[in-house]
């Protein structure tokens, strides 16, 4: 009579803060070598990255994979100053607490082999190495452009540096969020407004569906942006037009404001040549409007860059920061 092979458990532990290539590599190594694996991500309330967001990217990678169940687990247990064979103990009674019986464990880490013969399992290590995908959690948090192309695609937005071109009418925005995003090889979110209005004759609703509109172009294209996002305008810029033509505040407008944090604001000036097209009506209060622009980022305690002089010079000063950004972000 043919002896029945009980399914192999596999597990696979981590704080995956970031999940990068490197873990999704030891991810798919572990699903080779069992029939079911339980990938354990562990979190704290006190974690860079917040743990909710981390589980997701997980479960999104692998969500095709009926094999991998991903669960989240709280690290309150962790004795860091026991020596590795008592340390590895104390999770080992932790998992086998809220896990079923694990057969093998596998790891990337030299804490793999105590931790395993404390679980009562085989282990197999990955590449201890590190150098099939050389990289770590650490080095992405401290520089994640460096290490760019080791974020998947689904992590790479938490990371992308979004930035406003903000000010008032005719002053180069939309030209300068075009010109970076191609120079940078990049996404550009445009001011949605001018795609869904013909005039300055606006409603509260209008102001309202501009935000929601406006926002969602941010969301989109930062899933698409390669390290860095130029935006030109924000939801400061829709109130403070609210303001001008419906003469009040719309509070509604503070909630779509809360949604979106730029990493920079860049305030263009009006010391260049105003160009009149069909929306803009403001020609003869550009100081007036410049200083409402700069008051409402002082009274948000906004960080913001003035950008002044000719076109060259705007670039100039702009490109600056940028290059300096992806350096060091």
């Amino acid at each position: 009579m043919a002896q029945l092979i009980s399914p192999k458990r596999g597990l696979v532990i981590g704080k995956f803060m970031p999940i990068h290539n490197g873990h999704i590599a030891l991810i798919n190594f572990a699903k080779s070598h069992c029939d079911e694996l339980i990938v354990s991500m562990s979190y704290t309330i006190n974690d860079a990255i917040d743990a909710e967001l981390r589980y997701n990217w997980i479960k999104e990678i692998f969500k095709n994979e009926p094999k991998i169940n991903v669960e989240l687990i709280l690290d309150d247990f962790d004795v860091e100053e026991l020596p590795l064979p008592e340390r590895t103990k104390v999770w080992a009674k932790k998992m086998a607490a809220v896990y079923p019986p694990v057969d093998v464990f596998i790891s990337s880490e030299k804490y793999g082999t105590p931790f395993a013969e404390n679980l009562g399992a085989e282990c197999l290590i990955f590449n201890l190495e590190r150098n099939i995908v050389p990289v770590s959690a650490t080095l992405i948090r401290n520089n994640p452009f460096k290490y760019w192309d080791f974020l998947p695609e689904v992590v790479r937005p938490y990371y992308v540096k979004k930035i406003c071109f903000y000010g008032p009418e005719s002053t180069g925005k939309s030209t300068m969020a075009q010109k970076m995003a191609e120079l940078y090889q990049t996404e550009c979110v445009p001011e949605v407004a001018r795609e869904l209005i013909t005039d300055n004759n606006l409603t509260a609703a209008d102001f309202i569906n501009i935000a929601a509109a406006q926002n969602q172009r941010v969301i989109d294209k930062t899933k698409t942006a390669n390290k860095i996002l130029f935006c030109d305008t924000d939801i400061i810029t829709t109130q403070i037009y609210a303001k001008h033509y419906l003469g009040n505040h719309l509070p509604e407008l503070d909630e779509y404001e809360k949604v979106i944090q730029y990493d920079q604001y860049f305030l263009l000036n009006t010391d260049v040549a105003w160009v009149a097209d069909e929306l803009r009506d403001l020609g003869d209060k550009r100081d007036e409007m410049y200083a409402i622009f700069k008051k409402e980022l002082v009274d948000r305690n906004i960080n913001f860059i003035s950008i002044e002089g000719n076109y060259e010079q705007r670039e100039s000063a702009i490109k600056f920061f940028i290059d300096a950004l992806l350096i060091s972000p």
